[in-house]
């Protein structure tokens, strides 16, 4: 929270799957998430009490090790913190966007050649039905995808940016900021606004969305934790 009310972008997989993502939400009482082949994301609660971290390893089973997205407190006895890495949330504020004449929207046909560059640019999860959550831009040469970013969260009138990436042998042709703005013209194009999170050690990413009229809105965290192996009989 930044003070004041709790804003949509303080939660924001929680605000994604109580909005405009609700028809993917996998519940089990406040606790939400993504199916397991379209996001790893999933939601606590703001303020997650006993029986949310119950319905939590219920939801994921034992042993399994689950994504904790904007939550800064500690995890249950028990709980194993298995990754943590700061990082920085960023909005538009006054990002120069157009279309790309040479970007190509990408669907469920090319997700074999997407993966194939995710694993080589590792620029974030990316899952056989991620291409679900919005609209991923991709740009070719001789045939073959070599850039792509999209649309991941989706907050009540916010768009996550994500899966930004250029394969090495292209890099510094400026393909990224292309599509970084074309996929950010779509977003305005329905009225909502651009934001996007990254490392906090990412300084050249941080620069790079600084110059294209990203600020900063807010520090963060990317954690994941594992689930007891044995959970208590109730949480079942």
């Amino acid at each position: 929270m930044t003070g004041g009310a709790p804003h949509v972008l303080d939660n924001p997989a929680l605000a994604s799957l109580t909005g405009p993502h609700a028809h993917f939400a996998e519940k089990r009482g406040r606790v939400l998430r993504y199916p397991v082949d379209v996001s790893p994301w999933l939601a606590l609660p703001d303020e997650p009490d006993a029986g949310d971290w119950a319905d939590l390893a219920a939801l994921a089973g034992a042993g399994a090790e689950v994504p904790l997205t904007a939550y800064s407190g500690q995890v249950p006895e028990g709980w194993e913190v298995t990754f943590h890495v700061e990082g920085v949330q960023l909005v538009d504020d006054g990002l120069d966007t157009a279309p790309d004449p040479e970007a190509v929207r990408l669907g469920p046909a090319d997700v074999p050649e997407i993966l194939d560059l995710i694993a080589r640019t590792r620029p974030g999860p990316f899952l056989p039905r991620t291409i679900e959550m919005g609209t991923y831009l991709g740009i070719r040469r001789d045939g073959a995808l070599v850039a792509m970013a999209g649309e991941r969260l989706h907050p009540p009138g916010w768009t996550e940016i994500s899966a930004v990436c250029t394969d090495p042998a292209v890099r510094g042709q400026g393909l990224a900021t292309r599509l970084i703005r074309a996929v950010a013209h779509g977003i305005r194009q329905r009225g909502e606004t651009p934001f996007l999170h990254t490392g906090a050690h990412n300084t050249q990413a941080v620069r790079l969305y600084e110059s294209l009229g990203f600020r900063l809105r807010r520090t963060t965290a990317f954690l994941a934790a594992r689930v007891p192996e044995r959970l208590p009989e109730e949480a079942y």
